[in-house]
């Protein structure tokens, strides 16, 4: 079996979430810039920085946004995709993500994939945390990705159809259809899965844990 990568996700998983540990697990940060800089995407900086969370150091990752972003369709997003210099397998994995988003925000809205527009995995930095990832994955050479079962937390978040429940509609379409493995949260822990963490594990991930030889945490 060749490198692979196994996400606990004891507190949720997001995008940002996900960029932070591929950074803290070997990917240099100007590599990582790298990457994104072969995508047609203006109006952002990617940081990071280290970070002690409840006594845990850590690398927490931050998608910087310079100007105000307007919503886009799949096929907005795939266009960038497409023009885009990442290896043929990337494309076809970041484009599977979207799709796999798009799909779920249609159904909960009670649109079609291709009217449907992708309000946050729209977005700069979204787009950063899936292309970001995939990226990653690949600089780490982690040829299989495994996840755990997901906390889901409860409460409330705004989104930009106004105030939504925790677990965001979206975020459930996606684990519902990928029969992903759930477990309880603490109340009032707010939202611990995001719609794109979700479109990103339940595409890319095994929900298993598997054996392994530990070579780094």
């Amino acid at each position: 079996m060749g490198r692979i990568a196994y996400l606990d996700c004891f507190s949720g998983i997001s995008g940002d979430m996900l960029l932070g540990a591929l950074l803290d697990g070997g990917v240099p940060l100007d590599g990582m810039r790298a990457e994104l800089a072969r995508i047609p995407l203006a109006g952002y900086s990617l940081e990071a920085k280290r970070v002690t969370k409840g006594g845990l150091a850590a690398v927490q990752a931050m998608v910087r946004v310079r100007e105000a972003q307007h919503p886009r369709t799949l096929a907005d997003i795939v266009s960038l995709i497409d023009k885009s210099s990442f290896p043929g397998a990337d494309c076809e994995r970041a484009t599977a993500v979207f799709r796999r988003l798009a799909e779920a925000e249609a159904a909960v809205h009670g649109e079609t994939v291709e009217t449907v527009h992708l309000h946050d995995v729209g977005a700069v930095d979204a787009m950063v945390d899936v292309i970001g990832t995939i990226a990653g994955l690949r600089l780490l050479g982690v040829e299989e990705l495994y996840c755990s079962p997901l906390p889901v937390g409860e409460g409330r978040v705004e989104g930009p159809h106004g105030a939504l429940p925790v677990p965001a509609p979206a975020t459930l379409e996606l684990l519902a259809r990928a029969e992903a493995p759930l477990r309880a949260s603490d109340a009032d822990q707010g939202e611990l899965v995001t719609p794109t963490g979700a479109a990103i594990v339940t595409t890319l991930a095994r929900f298993q844990r598997p054996e392994m030889t530990l070579e780094r945490v």
